[in-house]
């Protein structure tokens, strides 16, 4: 058996996109057309994997400083596998990855991986063999998600909250339009409270929605005609994320967040395997925001985790010796 690497150029766009909608562990935010909406800012070196010339595996990267990261550009990132792909096999295109970038003078490698909770199928391969080659934890991300499996219930709280809006008339509604959410409740409240901008202006929100119609959306919640609160939902195949959610200062009067996601969760997607709400980390993974994350664990939502780390590509050869 041979093991190769290529580079990715946009010769191979449509053979990467095909192979992104089979992976068991790959989402939309792997194809291409999502990948270089940010292109500008990245210089991609994504790479193709081949056992024997069949595609088998993908990883969606960038560089800089000869220093190779899964995709600064995306929320995770890892190495993208075909679900026939035995854990033999997974180890020999690793090894030929790793050797490959010790060749080519990348000596390190910061690999973000994939949440658990995004797989179709089992996928913690790579943890293993990042274990073999002694990778370095740089840092741990905790997301909140809700398992539909025995899910908790929402918190009476929270009910309450809901019952509030529904008093005062609120309405949820679900929009193909970016605007009034980024202009008047999403822009003002990062650059009040944190001095910061959203991670995608409204533009490229805009853009990347039109790209992909059934995976991006836009929820707002209205009270008497004016806009009070909002969410932007990243739905895959097993999971929808919380990309963004914001409010108004009144939102604790209104119940207006309370409203929007009871029925997000129990109404627009009942059936997706993970409601998740994102990261409450701050610094680096160090901290936590205790009101955001309490908030979201009063809908019932727990901890999974998203972990980085450094990969050091000279102990390629450590994959030598895994079997007896």
């Amino acid at each position: 058996m041979s093991y190769t690497v290529k580079t990715y150029t946009a010769a191979f766009k449509q053979e990467w996109d095909q192979f992104v909608s089979q992976s068991k562990n790959a989402t939309f935010l792997f194809q291409r057309d999502f990948m270089e909406y940010h292109s500008d800012r990245f210089k991609d070196h994504s790479m193709l994997l081949y056992k024997d010339e069949k595609l088998v595996a993908l990883v969606p990267a960038n560089i800089a400083d000869q220093v190779l990261y899964s995709h600064q550009g995306l929320t995770y990132g890892g190495i993208l596998l075909s679900k026939r792909l035995k854990m033999e096999d997974t180890i020999g295109v690793c090894r030929a990855l790793f050797q490959y970038l010790f060749e080519q003078g990348i000596s390190k490698f910061i690999l973000k991986t994939i949440p658990a909770f995004y797989t179709s199928y089992p996928s913690e391969e790579i943890d293993y063999l990042l274990f073999l080659t002694q990778a370095k934890l740089l840092r741990v991300d905790v997301s909140s998600v809700i398992a539909r499996e025995e899910r908790i219930r929402i918190q009476g709280n929270r009910l309450e909250g809901v019952k509030k809006a529904a008093k005062m008339g609120l309405e949820v509604r679900e929009e193909a339009n970016f605007t009034a959410f980024w202009d008047e409740i999403l822009v003002p409240n990062l650059l009040d409270r944190h001095g910061a901008s959203p991670t995608h202006a409204k533009e490229e929100i805009e853009l990347l929605a039109g790209r992909f119609p059934k995976n991006i959306h836009q929820f707002n919640v209205y009270h008497e005609g004016k806009i009070v609160a909002g969410a932007t939902l990243f739905e895959t195949s097993v999971a929808v994320h919380v990309q963004y959610i914001s409010a108004n200062k009144d939102r604790q009067q209104l119940g207006s967040l309370d409203l929007l996601f009871q029925f997000l969760i129990e109404e627009r997607f009942p059936n997706k395997r993970y409601f998740d709400f994102g990261i409450s980390n701050e610094n680096n993974g160090l901290n936590l925001n205790r009101g955001l994350l309490y908030w979201k664990e009063t809908f019932g939502a727990r901890t999974m985790s998203c972990k980085f780390y450094e990969v050091n590509t000279k102990y390629y050869t450590y994959l030598d010796t895994v079997f007896l």
